[in-house]
């Protein structure tokens, strides 16, 4: 970082922004396998916080890779950029007060743990997205998972390259096992018990 660069404090902090909103900024960091239903989960989520009166936002490994991320691959050094960056926009939008949603393999748990020590205490929440691989191979949409098996996309998380799961997340949904209804549900009910709503 140069050293020329001096931070800017504004007149209105985190607090204010959530107190006009009546609601906590924070990142619901949604986290497994291509397949394992975290965009679902987290396009879901999101409608539901909006009919509640309540401002969230995802931000969506494709669409972050449409955009911002356009100039990244997914070698492993992009993989941690991307995540990386990723986690610097989080910050800002739990800044402004507002429920972030984020939807990415995000697949070292390095990185997630790079992100939630950028943010304060109790704003960074892991969700994983448990899903039997084969279960996402039967779900795979986007033909993703014969393409890796086929040699097609090289570095596949699951196939040729290593998911690692989270340890100690702050929930885990068997979406396998579990509705969306349920999984949304477990989030709200989190949401709610430690008081972001």
């Amino acid at each position: 970082m140069a050293n020329n660069l001096f931070w800017h404090e504004g007149k209105i902090t985190a607090e204010d922004r959530e107190k006009l909103l009546g609601q906590k900024g924070v990142v619901i960091w949604l986290t497994g396998l291509s397949g394992s239903g975290k965009s679902t989960i987290a396009r879901e989520l999101e409608a539901v916080l909006y009919r509640e009166g309540k401002l969230a936002y995802v931000l969506d490994g494709d669409n972050i890779r449409m955009g911002l991320n356009k100039d990244l691959g997914f070698s492993e050094k992009d993989r941690q950029e991307n995540i990386r960056r990723i986690g610097e926009v989080a910050k800002l939008f739990v800044d402004a007060g507002i429920i972030v949603i984020t939807a990415f393999i995000s697949p070292f748990r390095a990185d997630r743990d790079k992100v939630r020590s950028l943010l304060p205490e109790g704003k960074f929440i892991e969700v994983f997205v448990d899903c039997p691989l084969e279960v996402c191979e039967a779900r795979d949409v986007k033909g993703l998972y014969q393409k890796a098996r086929e040699g097609k996309i090289p570095e596949f998380t699951g196939i040729t390259s290593p998911y690692e799961p989270p340890v100690k997340p702050e929930i885990t949904l068997k979406t396998a096992e579990q509705s969306l209804e349920e999984c949304v549900d477990i989030i709200l009910t989190y949401l709610r018990k430690n008081l972001y709503l």
